[in-house]
């Protein structure tokens, strides 16, 4: 009993609060995290598969890629056709809001 408490604890020190905190705080992050834990895809893929407006999913995006939960899975410098995913961090993120049901 009391190492599955410990190994609770040593799980619940290891998540990044903060950022499942951020993710949480708006919907339009989670549509992103939720759609992204798919797989990749561009900002109008998400927009269509999840019924939300482009530019709202396009700045949820932006958001999540400077906290470091979004990556841009092609060069910086293509404008059109941008494919991104999650990191490592936004997958553990989503997988925090799923098992502990916070959406």
């Amino acid at each position: 009993m009391a190492s599955t408490q410990e190994e609770q604890s040593d799980t619940n020190d290891s998540i990044d609060w903060d950022m499942v905190s951020y993710a949480i705080s708006s919907q339009y992050r989670l549509t992103v995290l939720e759609r992204l834990a798919e797989g990749p895809a561009t900002p109008t893929r998400i927009a269509a598969d999840t019924d939300r407006h482009v530019a709202n999913i396009s700045r949820s995006i932006q958001r999540l890629r400077k906290r470091g939960q979004v990556e841009l899975l092609v060069p910086e410098d293509r404008k059109k056709g941008r494919v991104y995913g999650l990191t490592e961090e936004g997958q553990q993120s989503w997988q925090v809001i799923q098992s502990q049901d916070l959406v």
